[in-house]
């Protein structure tokens, strides 16, 4: 992973957010913990929704699979 840290340190300096979104979950697939998982998903998911990104609810929807964060609730 230390290649991938590398890169995702290289996104992080050039403000490269579309690589940070794609970086992230790679992290998060290589990651064999699911607290590291979570970790990298999340940083990936708050990524995407600055940017506007359409992988936004993928992300949402893997953290909701995981538990981690809870579905939506239709408006009343």
């Amino acid at each position: 992973m230390t290649d991938l840290n590398t890169r995702l340190l290289a996104a992080h300096a050039a403000d490269d957010r579309d690589a940070l979104i794609t970086l992230y979950q790679q992290a998060a697939d290589a990651a064999d913990d699911p607290i590291a998982q979570a970790f990298f998903l999340t940083h990936a998911y708050v990524f995407a929704l600055e940017m506007g990104d359409a992988q936004a609810p993928h992300l949402r929807q893997r953290l909701v699979d995981m538990g981690c964060e809870e579905p939506l609730q239709p408006p009343s």
